[in-house]
């Protein structure tokens, strides 16, 4: 049978319908998808009664909370006006969980809706904008998906503007992590009005935020994290909760539907995770404090992080599987750790040396990126030198746990700090760089770091060089110097006292040291609590190991903070250079897991230093066959076996050897103004990559090697070339 021409454009008209139809529901039904989703996340909570009880009791009759002062909405106030939509969330959660004893109560759905109308009343808006644009927004959609269907209309309706101060055009909404976090909470709202066109426009923002944004703010081409312009380190804050984190939330929720994030940017924020936010916490588990800015100021607990994210992402691609998996178990406690590495963020200048049973950082600034984090809404404003050099070791995580209160500000572990009468004021916390050079040369298990500091708060002068073998590390300073009438302190560690400590001194016997202060003339070596400190040089060292005083409104200008006094036991060692030193120095190897014994014969163990001058620090480890140097100018270095290396412009360089003959070189450029790197080693060598050219002077046996450095957002990272003896 024919079908009429009329027909078959009717029939095809009706399966184009069809067809558009069913796509249509298809895609309302991933939304009803992707909202379960989020509200089934929103109802993983196990419900306290207790806590339910104590929410309810006490709530004042209008649905207000007594404890909250809602007139003071300043900056410095912490908006505790949070509280009250935090605890509608929590009651509504009460209310919608069927495990819960007030499933479906009634009694609770009416304090929710006679809160909420005290909320919406009185719309309180802090003079932060993230309270205005995060905090309130959260809480309220987080209420409307878990019950905004059981509300008054009304009520949900004059609701809609507080939750609508989240929006792409918001003044948090810029390029970083907050950009994510507000669009996440824009898109819950659209799921929750079920507007399918303008929810297909935030979930492409947020597809789109995983990248590199060298430069400005985001994700580092090194992987760190810079949160604002001041290109201030917040890989594991913002660049953590509020970027990673709140990408891959969305990723999961939206995983297996036509919305699906593209694999590649889900690969890019697995490397994110792994050779970025994992590499700045210790083993990958706990808070690195080396890299907290002004959240110091607050009390913290110390415990594994969550594994929810990663278990998110393994969901979404088995990309480099095997080391995510390893993180969830170590996070669990099932493993200890066994990863050995070296990485300098050379976007960030931060250095992290990690062993599987210590971990170390070198926090530094430049000209490039400024010092410290400023002092926003009270909290941070002790942290003025936290960035001069900052050498924090840690070997289970909690060496510097909560030490804060009583902490002393201008001896903080690694820094050269000028010892003022007090700090400046938090005003004057973040400050540009007044030097170039600054980095570090790592091959991806040792490094060495250099850091020609000038303190931009008081224009004391030092040359910094930390050298990271494998279970050693070596920190010297040269060219100390100040104008200003007040000492000036190296400070080796401040942390909290864990055990008796124990020294040795030249021409006496090892003691243990009383509490109190001491001054250690002629000494040789301090152990504490599994961690040794050799000193070669037989300096004068100041050691205090005794109670500190403080609390925690001492070092914030946060509001109803608590005033109780403090104590802790400290343990503080310092090299005390005196008023206006003019070219003071100093020299200590720390070795993170030995005992007394092994302290006892550092001096047969030979390692060497080669060099403490202001132009040039360098190391020799005679075990490793490695020198470690860094050229603050151009120059030559007296090797351990009596040769002569030169370099014709400033840089830091490994150079490992095996038996005679140099085996590879690792080098770096801090200033990062060079496109190669020019070196002149004893001997006749040849480059094993096209990374290095190598040129043989027979008649002085040198051969000169110039090297290929790092363009780019790629200046001032590490090469590594591999050698060839000619011989």
């Amino acid at each position: 049978m024919r079908i009429p021409s009329t027909g078959i454009k009717y029939l095809t008209r009706s399966i184009i319908f069809f067809l558009l139809l069913q796509s249509y529901t298809s895609l309302g039904n991933e939304l009803d998808t992707i909202r379960k989703r989020v509200v089934a996340d929103l109802l993983n909570t196990e419900i306290s009664e207790d806590q339910v009880k104590n929410i309810l009791n006490q709530m004042d009759p209008d649905g207000s909370y007594p404890h909250i002062d809602y007139q003071d909405l300043s900056r410095t106030a912490g908006f505790p006006h949070r509280h009250h939509t935090a605890n509608l969330v929590y009651l509504a959660k009460a209310f919608a969980i069927p495990s819960s004893p007030y499933y479906q109560d009634p009694a609770i759905k009416e304090k929710i809706i006679l809160s909420l109308e005290y909320w919406v009343t009185h719309d309180f808006v802090g003079d932060n904008w993230h309270d205005n644009q995060i905090s309130t927004p959260t809480n309220l959609v987080n209420l409307m998906l878990l019950i905004g269907d059981e509300l008054p209309k009304e009520l949900v309706q004059n609701a809609q503007p507080m939750i609508g101060r989240a929006h792409m055009e918001a003044s948090g909404a810029r390029p970083s992590g907050d950009r994510i976090v507000i669009a996440g909470i824009l898109a819950k709202n659209l799921l929750f009005i079920r507007d399918k066109e303008a929810f297909d426009g935030v979930i492409s923002i947020i597809a789109n935020e995983i990248k590199f944004a060298t430069g400005e703010r985001g994700m580092q081409h090194d992987y760190s994290f810079h949160h604002r312009v001041d290109r201030v380190n917040n890989t594991t804050s913002y660049g953590y909760g509020k970027y990673a984190n709140a990408f891959g939330e969305w990723a999961d929720y939206v995983a297996g539907t036509s919305y699906a994030f593209d694999r590649d940017r889900i690969n890019q924020l697995v490397d994110y995770y792994l050779d970025g936010v994992y590499k700045q916490l210790v083993y990958g588990i706990y808070e690195d404090i080396s890299v907290k800015n002004r959240s110091i100021s607050n009390r913290s607990t110390f415990q594994p992080k969550d594994v929810v994210e990663i278990e998110r992402l393994l969901r979404s691609t088995d990309y480099r599987k095997e080391e995510l998996e390893e993180i969830i178990q170590l996070r669990k406690g099932n493993v200890s750790p066994t990863r050995a590495f070296a990485k300098f963020f050379w976007q960030t200048e931060h250095f992290v040396l990690q062993r599987p049973d210590f971990y170390t950082t070198v926090r530094m600034f430049s000209t490039r990126n400024r010092n410290m984090e400023m002092p926003y809404n009270g909290p941070g404003k002790t942290t003025h030198h936290r960035a001069d050099g900052t050498n924090y070791l840690q070997l289970k995580g909690n060496e510097y746990q909560d030490i804060w209160p009583v902490y002393d500000w201008q001896k903080i572990s690694g820094t050269t700090i000028l010892q003022k009468p007090e700090l400046h004021s938090p005003d004057n916390i973040q400050l540009d760089g007044l030097t170039g050079f600054v980095g570090a040369a790592e091959d991806g298990y040792f490094g060495a770091v250099g850091f020609d500091f000038i303190s931009p708060h008081d224009g004391t002068k030092a040359k910094k060089g930390w050298f990271f073998f494998d279970r050693v590390y070596v920190c010297l300073g040269a060219g100390i110097a100040s104008e200003k009438p007040y000492p000036v302190a190296s400070t080796v560690d401040q942390v909290l006292l864990r055990g008796p400590i124990q020294v040795q001194q030249q021409g006496a016997s090892s003691r243990q040291l009383a509490e109190g202060e001491h001054e250690l003339k002629n000494l040789e070596w301090l152990f504490h609590d599994g961690v040794g400190y050799w000193f070669p040089e037989g300096p004068t060292l100041t050691v205090k190991n005794q109670i500190e005083r403080g609390s925690w409104a001492a070092i914030t200008d946060q509001k109803n903070v608590s005033t109780e006094e403090i104590q802790k036991k400290v343990l503080t060692a310092y090299f005390d250079h005196g008023i206006r030193p003019q070219d003071a120095g100093y020299a200590y190897v720390v070795a993170p897991r030995t005992s007394p014994e092994e302290l006892a014969s550092f001096p047969q163990s030979g390692l060497r230093i080669l060099a403490n001058k202001q132009n040039l620090q360098a190391v020799h480890h005679p075990g490793l066959e490695q020198t470690q140097a860094v050229f603050y100018e151009g120059g030559s270095l007296s090797m351990a076996d009596g040769s002569i290396l030169t370099v014709d412009q400033p840089g830091i360089l490994l150079i490992s050897k095996d038996g005679k003959s140099i085996q590879s070189l690792t080098v770096a450029d801090p200033l990062r103004s060079r496109e190669s790197f020019v070196i002149h080693v004893p001997g006749q060598y040849e480059g094993t990559s096209n990374e290095v050219k190598a040129d043989w002077d027979r008649n002085k046996n040198t051969t000169r090697l110039l090297i290929t450095l790092p363009q780019g957002v790629y200046a001032g990272k590490s090469v590594t070339v591999g050698l060839r003896s000619g011989h």
